[in-house]
This record gives structure tokens, C-alpha cells and sequence, in this order.
């Protein structure tokens, strides 16, 4: 496959982490900022040469702020790694924004998504109907319909009621259809990110996959799903030993993905060509060099892309207890740490060469004791009125935003070669009543 790069779709080249022998993924910084992310003169953060603190005295916090160049490198790399005949899928649950669809699209990414919602989103953002895959463990028909219409390129069927609603829906010429597995694997994450388990919503059992073959229109492969941010690369051998072991010739094998990413410094995940290499073996060895590769790397594309400024607006000393460092933000722009305890580092973006001095935790804004953005880290002389910055935001956080407390959702703002655009706006106060009907 050949992707024409036009003006902006070059923008993000000669980036700091990328090199003429290959993809670095590491910048200036270290783990876990973009790969562009430096210190300027001032001694403060810059992402996609802009000022973070200049950012958030112009739009205001919290904001969601992105690298575009970051993006557009890891999709390179991505596609370089895995190959031109592979396909290399952009999670729309990770980062559901129409400018995020136009940069993957147009660096020859795949899409996958998993509501009509995220269909028409990724059509909006440029991506080719064929390159579109759908997921979901309980899709309706009018989903399925939409998908069908569109003319989409995959769905994955990932239950019996499934293949008797598309046994109905599908034309011959209609999308191809692949069948999820539950593999029985349970890699070492989370366990609200573990997917591959014989006790899972997704997927079809191992004892009913033949019969799940059988009868299933359309059918050109096997599909698993693991889990997420996991740095066993091994696991996705297993994986495609696994989905071997069914006597079926396959077009197309999705080993899932997932890939993990350094939520903190000290995080050091297996690098894209490695997740690369192991998989296309691995799926080689099992099912033939002929055979299409399909992957999910996840937050891996967009995850370490994005940063979220907030400004403090209050610092509590507790004698003897702890200091807390309050922000204007926290739970209704990333509900992570407060979803499945995810852990992240920060820094004060006015001073962010300075060494850490103090031991705070860092607390958003809203009405609830679990409010904890860092239950511990450490900040240099975190003041009011500072830009707090928290990375690796990329994934998850735009996704997941809510209205609670009546918070508006913060925007979204793109940076390359020291130009900002805002990409999604901040919502207003009325947006708030927008779909009131009485």
C-alpha cells in the first residue's frame, strides 16, 4: 500500500524521535511525554514547538493538547513495522475525534470501531469505507445495517445470536466477516482491561468456534483480543497458536493488540518493531506467509501523543498528613486512575526543568472523596495559579470525559512546528441543555 504524504500530512518529520535508521520512541523528555515534548529557554514545557503555559493562558484549562507530529510518527511506524500488506487498526474508543481520524487515515492506518456512533465518526474523518472494521459484543441491527450499507470491510462476530441477525442482513458482497475468540489466555493487566479470558462478555468459546465457522456468512479469518497494556510480547505467539488449532484456512488473522505504553519514567514497554516481528512470525509459522495480518496496537498510537494541562487553584496543607495540590479538572477528563487505579506522573509546566521538591497529591475538582488524579508525586513548589501537566493522556481521556458536576468537557488542541489549532472546541454553558427537550 502506498500513502501519498502531502504539506500536512509531512508535518511531524525530522521530529526529535525519529531517526533515518528508524522510529525512536523516546524523545528529548524520556517516557512518557511526546516524542517532540522539550524545555525551552524559559525553562518551561513545549509540545509540538508551543509553550504549554502559553497554551493555557489562551484556551484555558484543563485542555487536552496532542503532538500532532507524535501521531503521525507512530503511525508511520506502525505501518512500516507490521508492513504494507498488514493491517494496522486506529481504536476509535481511544481517541474518538474526527482530526484523529483524518491524521490515521491519511497515514494509512485501519479503523476499527465498535458502535454506529464511532462508524460515522470515522467516516466523517476520511477513512475508506473497505478500511473500516467493526467490533462489539452486542451490536445492533441497525448497527450491523448501517455497517452493511456503508460498505464496510470487516465485522467481527462475536456470538451465535450475531451470525443468525447477519445469516439475515449480509449480501454475498457485503462486508467479510471474521470470528472473535475467546482464547482462554489472561495476560498480566488489569482486570477491567482483560479480554482473552475463558470467563469474558467478548468472543466465541473454544468449543464453539468450528461450529461457529461453519456457519458464518461471509467468513475470511480468526480474531483475538487479549486485553490492554500489557508488555508480554510472547503472549501473542500463544495467541496465534491458539487460533490455529481450528482446522480452517484463513484469509485474515487479527491477533488483537493492546499494546502498552510508559504511563510513568520508569515504564519501559517492548518497542513497535518488536510487537511487530513476534506477530507476523507468529502468524507466518501458524498460518502461511499468504496470510493478512490484522492488529490492534490501541493506545499505543495515540496514548503518549497527548498531555492534559490543568491550572492549580488551591494547595491544602494537612499538618503532619499530606499536602494536596487541587486542580480545575480531574475525574470528568480522566477517569482512569479512578476507574481501574491507572497511574500517572506530572510536573509544573512554568518550572518544569526544576527538580521536584514536595511530596503532594494531586485532586481534581469534583464532588467526590476518589477525586485523585496522583495519589502521590512529587512537584516542584507546586503554587496557585501554576499549569499542571499530566502525560500519556492521549488515549482515554477525550473518550471518556463527562458532565459531572456540570463540568464542560475540555478542548482539544493539535501542536506542530510551533502552531496551535484547536481541533474540538471547549463545550459552552448552553451546550449543557443542548439536548434538553422539555
Amino acid at each position: 500500500m502506498s500513502v501519498e504524504h502531502d504539506t500536512q500530512q509531512a508535518q511531524g518529520e525530522g521530529l526529535p524521535g525519529v531517526t533515518d535508521s528508524g522510529f525512536s520512541e523516546t524523545g528529548p523528555l524520556g517516557p512518557p511525554y511526546p516524542i517532540d515534548a522539550r524545555v525551552n529557554e524559559a525553562g518551561r514545557l513545549e509540545i509540538g514547538g508551543c509553550d504549554v503555559v502559553d497554551l493555557a493562558a489562551e484556551h484555558g484549562t484543563p485542555a487536552y493538547i496532542y503532538a500532532e507530529g507524535d501521531l503521525r510518527a507512530r503511525a508511520r511506524a506502525a505501518v512500516d513495522a507490521f508492513g504494507a500488506d498488514a493491517g494496522v487498526l486506529f481504536a476509535s474508543k481511544s481517541f474518538p475525534c474526527t482530526a484523529a481520524y483524518r491524521v490515521m487515515a491519511a497515514e494509512g492506518i485501519f479503523c476499527d470501531v465498535a458502535s454506529g456512533g464511532e462508524l460515522h465518526l470515522a467516516l466523517k474523518g476520511g477513512f475508506a469505507p473497505e478500511r473500516i472494521l467493526m467490533h462489539g459484543n452486542n451490536k445492533t441491527r441497525e448497527e450491523l445495517q448501517l455497517a452493511i450499507d456503508a460498505g464496510i470491510g470487516y465485522i467481527v462476530i462475536d456470538s451465535f445470536d450475531e451470525i443468525d441477525r447477519l445469516a439475515e442482513m449480509l449480501p454475498a458482497d457485503g462486508p467479510r466477516t471474521l470470528i472473535r475468540v475467546a482464547p482462554g489466555l489472561k495476560p498480566s493487566t488489569h482486570a477491567y482491561i482483560q479480554t482473552g479470558q475463558v470467563d469474558s462478555k467478548f468472543g466465541i468459546p473454544l468449543s464453539q468456534v468450528e461450529q461457529a465457522i461453519q456457519k458464518a456468512p461471509n467468513f475470511v479469518g480468526l480474531h483475538c483480543h487479549l486485553g490492554s497494556q500489557f508488555f508480554d510480547v510472547e503472549i501473542f505467539q500463544a495467541a496465534a497458536e491458539v487460533l490455529a488449532g481450528f482446522e480452517v484456512k484463513c484469509q485474515v488473522v487479527n491477533v488483537g493488540g493492546g499494546f502498552g505504553i510508559p504511563y510513568l519514567e520508569h515504564d519501559h514497554p517492548p518497542r513497535i518493531a518488536e510487537y511487530a516481528r513476534t506477530i507476523r512470525d507468529a502468524v507466518a509459522e501458524h498460518f502461511g506467509p499468504d496470510t493478512k495480518v490484522m492488529v490492534e496496537p490501541g493506545r499505543w498510537l495515540v496514548g503518549n501523543a497527548g498531555v492534559t494541562a490543568y491550572t492549580v487553584g488551591t494547595v491544602k496543607e494537612i499538618p503532619g498528613v499530606r499536602r494536596y495540590v487541587a486542580v480545575d479538572g480531574g475525574m470528568s477528563d480522566n477517569i482512569r486512575p479512578m476507574l481501574y487505579q491507572a497511574e500517572y506522573t506530572a510536573r509544573i509546566a512554568d518550572r518544569f526543568a526544576r527538580e521536584p521538591t514536595r511530596d503532594v497529591r494531586v485532586v481534581g475538582m469534583h464532588c467526590e472523596s476518589g477525586d485523585v488524579i496522583l495519589p502521590e508525586v512529587m512537584l516542584h513548589e507546586p503554587a496557585v495559579g501554576d499549569t499542571l501537566v499530566v502525560p500519556a493522556t492521549g488515549a482515554y481521556g477525550h473518550a471518556m470525559a463527562s458532565n459531572y458536576n456540570g463540568v464542560r468537557r475540555p478542548p482539544v488542541i493539535f501542536c506542530a512546528d510551533g502552531e496551535s489549532r484547536v481541533v474540538v472546541r471547549r463545550e459552552t454553558f448552553e451546550d449543557l441543555a443542548a439536548r434538553d427537550a422539555g
